[in-house]
């Protein structure tokens, strides 16, 4: 199947996108983002990021997990145990999203060419995960809209949508 391969993230003002297992912090204008730029496609993650869900399966759409473990299995989810197998399974038409963590953002970064990037104007502390550096020669930035801290949101934020440049 041909596919667009994207990465969906929010991280901080470093890089960081978690600490010990969780996100960074609630920020629930990002999980509306999510939702609504993944459901409907094909999403694909590590086993550590799936168990940090609550409920299991993201609903709406094709969870494909990638795992070495050989006798993983959950209920509403696509097992890969390659970045190549993962890909391959994809099902959903459009866009397929890496959604984390940190590992499966590094082995499919080179093949990424569309990142929606939530930006949390934030320096957190104590964590323990990063998404690859964007070096922005590299990358058009396509939409980018600006949002200050409110109510529900602890912190300013931008989504930002990067395109990667084609070499000639």
């Amino acid at each position: 199947m041909s596919y667009n391969l994207s990465a969906i993230v929010a991280i901080d003002r470093n890089g960081a996108i978690g600490k010990q297992g969780q996100l960074l912090c609630r920020l629930p204008a990002d999980m509306r983002h999510f939702k609504d730029t993944t459901m409907g496609h094909s999403i694909v993650m590590g086993r550590k990021t799936f168990e940090s869900f609550p409920k299991g399966a993201l609903p709406g759409r094709q969870n494909i997990v990638i795992t070495r473990n050989r006798d993983f299995a959950a209920e509403g989810v696509t097992v890969a145990h390659s970045v190549e197998e993962a890909l391959a399974a994809a099902t959903m038409p459009g866009e397929v999203f890496v959604i984390g963590g940190e590992q499966i953002y590094r082995a499919t970064f080179s093949m990424v060419g569309t990142i929606h990037l939530t930006v949390i104007d934030h320096k957190f502390k104590d964590v323990d995960a990063h998404f690859p550096r964007i070096d922005m020669r590299s990358w058009i930035i396509t939409s980018q809209e600006e949002y200050p801290a409110d109510d529900g949101n602890p912190y300013p934020y931008t989504f930002m949508t990067l395109r990667r440049k084609r070499s000639l």
